[in-house]
């Protein structure tokens, strides 16, 4: 009887419960091991993957930032061990990935040279059909303090669909009016995270939004799964969210998820507007938007009670063609007219001025 029981085919791993879940924008996060979480969902289901994986980076060197110099190390999770254990990885998580997207599903991986040419043999060993290698240059990148190297100031993205026959989704006519009408090429420039991306807090390997929104408008749809194995602070679903598609993220990190949760409520919580007209002539009244539905929240919460941002902004309507021509964040109507005063456009005739007022709570 023992042996016909060793004998019994294995149970099929099932999802542990996400640490953050919102049903309303299908959005799910799950803190653990992504590997064992790609091997509970189930097979061709989603629709793009976007992953930052470890980089292998941290090997006690110096870097600069912010005029600073500072370790590299990012934490355990990012340390190497060894060309032949990190090609494993790679080719392991790859391989995980790969089930999981649709027949003719995509997925973009970032890297450094340090990890990106293992990624892109694993993919060939794996029968990806490689589409693009991006090269994303950094207008600021930190200076290099050893100066026995040309300075880090790119990293390169590889696109590749599931497999040969994959008839992977690129919105080309998108790219192109966003690239001014003409082919969008294979070299793009964009900026590192700006501040208010790391207004609750920041991840050592954190992506701009710019760089996820163009991915996600290339190479998915409204609607479809958006999938990604190494969240960290949750850049990947902001920006699905803000395009309506359906959100996976796994981070082995609590803190970062709940970092990459904190992000996403967000762009969920109720914002509550009231705008005050300084003219009669405009009717502007109370504007209330509730994108969130608290009660969905897995994570433990209290109500969204804590104030976290109050802004005031005055908007400058002009006289000829009754648009904004000027705004400002101020204290009062006096400060903004001052401030208007001493701007390019102080000469022309306002034919109203708008202010809003805006109060951002989220849990305490």
């Amino acid at each position: 009887m023992a042996e016909n029981q060793t004998n019994l085919p294995e149970a099929p791993p099932t999802l542990p419960k996400p640490a953050f879940h919102d049903p309303k924008h299908h959005l799910k996060i799950y803190q653990g091991d992504c590997l064992q979480i790609l091997a509970a969902i189930p097979a061709d289901c989603v629709d793009l993957i976007f992953a930052d994986p470890p980089y292998f980076l941290s090997n006690d060197g110096i870097t600069c930032h912010a005029g600073r110099m500072v370790s590299v190390n990012k934490g355990k999770w990012d340390k190497s061990q060894g060309p032949d254990l990190d090609h494993r990885f790679n080719r392991t998580w790859l391989a995980a990935c790969q089930r999981v997207l649709k027949p003719n599903g995509s997925i973009w991986v970032s890297g450094t040279s340090h990890v990106i040419h293992s990624v892109g043999f694993a993919m060939q060993q794996l029968g990806f059909k490689l589409l693009n290698d991006i090269s994303w240059i950094k207008p600021n990148p930190p200076p290099n303090l050893s100066c026995r190297y040309f300075t880090h100031a790119t990293e390169t993205l590889i696109w590749a669909a599931k497999n040969k026959k994959s008839k992977h989704t690129f919105n080309y006519k998108l790219m192109r009016e966003i690239n001014g009408g003409k082919q969008m090429k294979s070299v793009w420039t964009l900026g590192a995270p700006g501040r208010d991306e790391k207004r609750f807090g920041k991840h050592p390997t954190q992506k701009p939004v710019a760089l996820l929104e163009r991915i996600v408008l290339a190479a998915s749809n409204a609607g479809d799964v958006v999938l990604d194995p190494f969240m960290g602070g949750g850049t990947t679903a902001v920006v699905a969210v803000r395009l309506r598609r359906a959100t996976v993220g796994v981070e082995f990190d609590a803190e970062y998820a709940w970092l990459a949760a904190r992000r996403v409520m967000a762009e969920l919580l109720a914002v509550v507007v009231v705008a005050e007209s300084h003219a009669p002539s405009l009717d502007v009244g109370l504007l209330f938007m509730d994108r969130s539905d608290p009660e969905t929240f897995a994570h433990p919460m209290a109500p969204l009670t804590k104030l976290v941002q109050r802004e005031c902004r005055f908007y400058f309507i002009g006289l000829t063609r009754r648009e904004v021509i000027f705004t400002i964040q101020a204290v009062s109507l006096d400060e903004a007219w001052q401030a208007f005063r001493n701007c390019p456009k102080s000469s022309e005739t306002i034919f109203s001025v708008i202010k809003t007022e805006t109060e951002i709570y989220l849990a305490q």
